[in-house]
């Protein structure tokens, strides 16, 4: 941001300086491995998580990373592959891998150099990884996607012989011979799970036919969506694109449906992810205001931009709003901070949430009671530098067989524990995998396995 806006912002409030952190009581860090080898440069920023059994998987603008946490407070890093592509957006599926590449290289291996997506033979979209052996994963498939993946979303179908991936991507341009306006569209992948190398883009199903929302208001013209949540269990998803949110049938996993579609032309400027309660009837949206780069919670900017939105599904299917929720701790003017990455955490009876905020760290919430949702624990680490913003902090913040894990952009993965009554029955439930844009369904007995 510019000097002088960054000047405008109040940081009065700021409680902590470079090097500081601090949480709630509940909340405590147990473990952190720093970025490393390829991945320790600035700009190779940590993004997206995914989990199988004992491994967590770290996408890196980079490649990505796979962690054992089998011993959830003593994570090990056990492979780093190396795969240039920004995003690299992540998601696991029995033994396969998919990773989202946004940015315009060279070919579509992972030994590839930026290029100008203005040449029609530049590559950007989905590459598909076989990990039946985790620390050695092996690339076996790529589909170029138009105006490449910004993120990417996985549902299987019915039978479970194929596995969808429901590819966003936006921001179109004249000038770029494979992201051409108006990009109404999202492009679905069809990857068959015991052939992964005869993926193909089967659909580009147009979501927005009146073009979306236009320029002109407080939120950002549509062409396109950021994020897709699916909860194949349920059949719908919810899609956060741009300047608009919407709902999809998702019965036929070939051809979703639009159901609903919202806007909030006075506090979203960007619609950026989504998340359902385990019922299947709310869902929380966020605004990445600023586009993840902004120093954006504070006083300034205010409670209600920047923040969660949070909807009611009704039997009708239509979304009714309820309220915002936003961190209430100020950050520096040096730390990028808004609405990111976030999961449910499974209580019977309860819709709690974990969250990252980038530097406004993490926060876990209970939105129960969707109109007055409230803040249950914290962390937040000081600014990265007083002079300038550098862009970090945590991008998702994900529950995972009794700890917290976050990718930080800056300083690699961590590992929290919360200590608290109120999260108490988490610990009855045993994840197999977890994609959160891929929600599970919770069992409501006394624990189970998804």
């Amino acid at each position: 941001m510019a000097a002088q806006r960054l000047a405008a912002m109040d940081d009065s409030g700021t409680d902590l300086g470079v090097g500081e952190s601090a949480s709630s009581a509940n909340m405590k860090l147990l473990a952190n491995i720093p970025k490393n080898g390829a991945f320790a440069e600035e700009g190779a920023y940590q993004t997206d998580l995914a989990f199988k059994g004992d491994y967590a998987f770290a996408g890196n603008y980079n490649g990505f990373t796979v962690y054992n946490i089998k011993k959830g407070n003593r994570p090990q890093q056990v492979a780093q592959v190396v795969c240039p592509g920004s995003q690299n957006d992540i998601s696991v599926s029995g033994n396969l891998l998919v990773l989202s590449t946004d940015s315009s290289r060279s070919n579509a291996s992972c030994e590839n150099v930026s290029q100008p997506a203005s040449v029609k033979e530049s590559w950007e979209g989905v590459k598909v990884f076989d990990i039946s052996k985790p620390t050695a994963p092996k690339y076996v498939a790529s589909v170029e996607t138009k105006c490449g993946s910004h993120t990417h979303t996985l549902a299987p179908s019915k039978d479970k012989k194929n596995l969808y991936a429901y590819v966003s991507s936006y921001s179109p341009n004249a000038a770029f011979p494979d992201c051409q306006p108006p990009h109404d569209l999202i492009s679905i992948v069809k990857i068959p799970v015991k052939n992964p190398a005869a993926a193909a883009v089967v659909a580009e199903p147009v979501v927005f036919p009146d073009g979306g929302n236009g320029p002109g208001n407080y939120s950002s013209t549509t062409s396109g969506c950021h994020d897709i949540t699916a909860y194949p269990a349920k059949d719908i998803a919810a899609g956060a694109c741009m300047g608009d949110g919407v709902l999809f049938d998702i019965k036929d996993r070939e051809k979703p449906k639009v159901i609903e579609q919202v806007r909030d032309t006075t506090n979203f400027a960007f619609w950026h992810s989504a998340t359902f309660n385990n019922d299947g009837n709310k869902v929380v949206f966020t605004d990445e205001l600023g586009g993840g780069g902004g120093a954006t919670c504070n006083p300034t900017v205010g409670p209600e931009k920047g923040a969660n939105a949070i909807y009611d599904i009704t039997k009708a299917k239509k979304l009714a709003f309820k309220s915002y929720y936003k961190i209430p701790r100020t950050q520096a003017n040096t730390e990028n901070c808004v609405a990111h990455n976030g999961s449910l955490i499974p209580i019977k009876g309860k819709d709690i949430m974990v969250q990252a905020w980038y530097q406004g760290g993490i926060s876990v919430f209970d939105f129960t009671d969707s109109a007055n949702p409230k803040e249950l624990a914290w962390f937040d680490r000081g600014p990265l530098s007083a002079e300038r913003l550098v862009l970090g902090g945590s991008w998702s913040a994900y529950y995972y067989n009794g700890f917290i894990y976050s990718s930080d952009i800056q300083k690699g993965f961590d590992v929290f524990e919360v200590k608290d009554r109120r999260l108490a029955g988490a610990k009855g439930y045993k994840y197999q995998e977890l994609n959160p844009q891929s929600q599970p369904e919770f069992t409501r007995g006394k624990g189970g396995k998804h």
